[in-house]
């Protein structure tokens, strides 16, 4: 599996507020809605990043729609969306996503790529949902940057853009201030990496839960490929993914999940392969790490402690697997999270 080697910087792009609970200090996305978009990750992001949820202190961000019309055609006609804002509204955006575009040839409206980059140059973080990075690259704000783009358009991407360094093996890239996904489902990935990275490991947990939605699928992983003959044998893993998180942090191994699964190990390392991009061990330590991360923001435990409570093992591999998503020490994590308003020390 390729290495996310982009994961979070470890700290808020240039401009970024950190949301609170109940509206305090709220971080403002603009989401810019294009004429004849898949709505699809318009929903996606929609659902992760603006619905209400009391159950963790209420709205995440402050999230608004904007467009050049007030009137926007989706994909194939389907529905239209109405009274949407202007593309002043983003003026104010600290976060900016750019939703996919349904032709990539054709070039974007200069007013459109104006916003994008007065955005950028006052310091807004990007975002770009599948094509949408074509967007970004077009406004000038990608250049000499790491993105990702669906696998699908990926040569056309490379061919027109050589000074962005586009990786397709990926679901998602976090290079700090910009961040795209390859599309469809990898919307929800990025939107849950955006909530862990602004709120921490907890928040993102709980909002994962109410999406009924892995939470553990690292940007790293390989993005699907399409297959000469369809797959029709039923899924298995979803079964024991959630058996196994229930018990991720004792003695767990790859072998006790063939069991579970009731096939070898071999057969169980190319099912995750095939289905999830990883294989069972990444997957193990994706789920340890994030329960690390939840002891962090909650408790005052010695790192050699948590590290033995969430299935790591010793301090030095929880350092070790903490700073390849993070970019951070557990000192700096615990620092950064626990005081977001959401930790509670003890």
């Amino acid at each position: 599996m390729a290495q996310d080697s982009s994961h979070t910087r470890g700290e808020d792009a240039p401009g970024v507020r950190r949301a609170g609970p109940g509206g305090r200090n709220r971080h403002v996305v603009g989401v810019l809605v294009d004429e004849g978009s898949n709505p699809f990750e318009l929903a996606c992001l929609t659902e992760v990043l603006g619905i209400d949820r009391p159950e963790i202190g209420g709205l995440l961000y402050d999230l608004h729609l904007c467009a050049r019309r007030p009137s926007v055609g989706m994909r194939q006609g389907f529905f239209s969306m109405t009274d949407v804002a202007g593309l002043s509204a983003l003026q104010h955006a600290d976060t900016v996503v750019v939703p996919n575009r349904p032709d990539t040839t054709r070039p974007h409206r200069p007013d459109v790529l104006e916003a994008i980059g007065r955005a950028h140059a006052r310091g807004a973080r990007l975002i770009g949902m599948c094509t949408g990075a074509f967007t970004l690259a077009e406004a000038g704000v990608a250049d000499g940057r790491r993105v990702t783009v669906h696998w699908q358009w990926a040569d056309e991407f490379r061919g027109r853009y050589p000074r962005v360094r586009v990786d397709d093996e990926v679901l998602f890239v976090d290079d700090g201030d910009i961040l795209t996904s390859a599309g469809s489902a990898a919307a929800l990935d990025l939107g849950l990496h955006l909530v862990r990275r602004d709120h921490g490991a907890e928040v993102g947990a709980a909002v994962a839960r109410r999406l009924v939605f892995p939470g553990h699928r690292p940007g790293g992983q390989r993005q699907f490929v399409e297959r000469p003959m369809p797959r029709r044998e039923e899924s298995v893993l979803a079964a024991v993914l959630a058996w196994a998180e229930d018990r991720a942090t004792g003695p767990l191994t790859v072998a006790d999940l063939a069991a579970r699964a009731g096939m070898s190990p071999a057969n169980l390392h190319r099912r995750f392969r095939a289905e999830l991009g990883c294989t069972p061990n990444q997957w193990l330590t994706a789920v340890r790490v994030e329960h690390a991360r939840r002891l962090l923001e909650t408790t005052d435990l010695a790192v050699d402690r948590i590290a033995h409570r969430s299935g790591l093992g010793t301090a030095a591999n929880l350092r070790t697997r903490l700073a390849e998503q993070t970019g951070l020490t557990p000192t700096a994590y615990r620092c950064t999270y626990q005081s977001s308003g959401f930790g509670t020390a003890g």
